[in-house]
């Protein structure tokens, strides 16, 4: 497997942690004490970072930090609108559209030849 593919996919489920350990006490735990909210997400984030770090250090050097953090933050949106739309059960609004648009014109940017 192409080790681009392999860092996305990395990313990708890391970005699932990490979305779940920073909104899904929102919805689940919002009853509970912030503290006991913050343990929970660290505990999700723990899977997020065992994820994280070897994707991040596996494609260092065949892409560019500023390349890793552009696809980084296109996985990140790519994770949270659905979850925000599914799991959260937010409204569609066009403001994900823009932001799209602009991580687009990122991407095109850092990895313009």
């Amino acid at each position: 497997m192409p080790t681009l593919l392999r860092t996305v996919l990395l990313l990708a489920l890391s970005n699932v942690f990490m979305t779940f350990a920073w909104y899904a006490h929102l919805r689940n735990l919002q009853h509970r004490p912030w503290y006991i909210a913050a343990l929970a997400s660290w505990g999700i984030a723990l899977f997020e970072y065992l994820l994280q770090v070897p994707a991040n250090r596996l494609s260092y050097g065949e892409l560019r930090l500023d390349q890793l953090k552009i696809l980084q933050e296109v996985i990140t949106l790519s994770v949270f609108v659905p979850f925000a739309l599914l799991y959260m059960r937010q409204p569609v609004k066009l403001n994900f559209l823009w932001a799209a648009l602009c991580l687009l014109g990122a991407v095109y940017f850092i990895f313009r030849g």
